[in-house]
C-alpha cells in the first residue's frame, strides 16, 4: 500500500469533528505552500511581464 492509499484510508475513517479539524489544518498548509511559491516566482521574475502588462494597462486607461 503507498503512502498516499494509507492516507486516504486514514482520512476516509475520521469522524466528522476530526475531518472538520484536518481540513481547516490541510487548506492552511495548501495557502502556505502556495505563498512560499509565489514568493519564489516573484523573485525569480516570472511574474514581470504579468505585472507590466497591468501598469501599461492602468495606464492606457
Amino acid at each position: 500500500m503507498s503512502k498516499l492509499d494509507q492516507i486516504e484510508k486514514s482520512v476516509a475513517s475520521l469522524s466528522d469533528e476530526e475531518l472538520k479539524s484536518f481540513a481547516e489544518w490541510f487548506d492552511e498548509l495548501r495557502w502556505q505552500r502556495w505563498d512560499r511559491q509565489l514568493e519564489a516566482d516573484v523573485r525569480a521574475g516570472k511574474l514581470d511581464q504579468l505585472i507590466e502588462d497591468a501598469r501599461l494597462g492602468s495606464a492606457a486607461g
